[in-house]
């Protein structure tokens, strides 16, 4: 059922997106998606241009349907894949404002545990300060995350957890540095999970018009629980590929298509997994 919901709602979305963008003839819905759009790309145009990064959050505004599929290998040679990778939706609602749906992603055990769906996860965004390129190349927005557990089979979290998550970046040419620091609160069970302090840095570089090489430093440390103290880091090269538009000819689309994938290994001692592929497909509207 839910699978079901999730993929009419998105061939919903697409082509009455496509729809305000090409009809001068609206109606009230289109109208209401055409107005949606433009203040989207109004809000966007007040910001670095930057790719999405693979794994990392991140500062920048989106607006894009997104499917990652990811697969971790574990010390033991076991792996877990996970099938949209609890990702979904990215609205730009409001100015300076994002709102972001993430579904749960079906993970698949080789090692006997049992498949199940993950945790759903609703975060809100809002931007405090940004520039494009040709006027300062920086933004800084703060996020809050609250997941849902709607994990099956012990496939998510065992309760509610709250994310506050502050994001910056800033851009030097072609090269765009960004940051985020935050923190995983559940909000009890804590003395078996603890809490956890999350930082990414991501180093990204612009090649023509649409690669965007990067390398990702994704860490995570624990205080409290079971794992008190203890530190894992990942390094994730990757590449992103887009925004290709579906209209080429329009330069006022914004309809398009950004693939990438990249590649994490564990550079510290202590680490859940040792290393993990993801790829990722975004719709962008």
């Amino acid at each position: 059922m839910r699978s079901t919901l999730f993929l009419l709602t998105v061939l919903g979305l697409f082509p009455l997106a496509a729809t305000a963008e090409s009809n001068p003839k609206r109606d009230p819905v289109t109208e209401f998606a055409a107005n949606w759009q433009a203040r989207a790309s109004k809000t966007q145009a007040e910001q670095p241009k930057w790719a999405v990064p693979m794994y990392s959050p991140f500062p920048m505004l989106a607006q894009v349907f997104r499917l990652d599929f990811t697969r971790q290998r574990s010390s033991t040679g076991a792996d877990t894949w996970n099938i949209g990778g609890g990702k979904g939706f990215n609205f730009i609602p409001f100015e300076k404002t994002q709102v972001d749906v993430f579904f749960p992603g079906y993970l698949i055990h080789t090692d006997g545990a049992q498949d199940g769906f993950g945790d759903m996860t609703l975060v809100g965004k809002y931007r405090f300060l940004s520039a494009p390129e040709k006027k300062g190349n920086y933004v800084v927005s703060g996020a809050l995350g609250i997941s849902i557990p709607t994990g099956s089979y012990k496939n998510g979290a065992a309760s509610t957890a709250l994310t506050p998550t502050l994001l910056t970046g800033k851009g030097f040419g072609k090269l765009a540095l960004m940051s985020s620091l935050g923190g995983t609160l559940p909000t009890s069970n804590t003395a078996t999970t603890g809490r956890t302090i999350h930082w990414n840095t991501v180093a990204q570089y612009k090649i023509g018009k649409y690669f965007s090489p990067e390398v990702e430093l994704n860490s995570n440390t624990w205080v409290g629980g079971t794992r008190d103290g203890k530190t894992q880091m990942f390094i994730s090269p990757g590449l992103i590929v887009g925004r290709l538009p579906f209209r080429p000819a329009d330069p006022h689309s914004r309809i398009g298509l950004t693939v990438g994938a990249a590649f994490q290994t564990a550079v510290t001692s202590y680490h859940t997994y040792n290393h993990a592929l993801a790829t990722t497909v975004r719709f962008v509207f």
